[in-house]
């Protein structure tokens, strides 16, 4: 597990190459919230590949955005990236502030 100090982070997708396949599941960090009204470059990207499942855990407040499949979550103080290769899952769980 490792844990990223972020203000904001966008969860998305990624397909495999194919059509069918295993996706990789892209988690994007900023510095600020809503990021991604503002057309701001993200301050890292973390791409998990092989994934089939995402878990979110202890954030209580987050936006699921279907136009891009994305979910957007605010008001991190932290983010925890929990990627079991083996298992081809990855939990994310953080704190947030109101």
């Amino acid at each position: 597990m490792k844990s990223y100090k972020a203000k904001s982070a966008i969860v998305s997708r990624k397909p495999y190459k194919k059509k069918e396949g295993i996706w990789s599941v892209l988690i994007a960090l900023f510095d600020e919230n809503n990021a991604h009204l503002k057309g701001k470059e993200p301050s890292k990207v973390i791409e998990c590949r092989g994934i089939s499942e995402v878990e979110v855990k202890d954030l209580v407040s987050f936006s699921f955005f279907p136009t891009g499949n994305d979910v957007v979550i605010n008001n991190l103080e932290n983010l925890d990236v929990n990627w079991d290769k083996k298992e081809g899952r990855v939990v994310l769980k953080g704190r947030q502030n109101s």
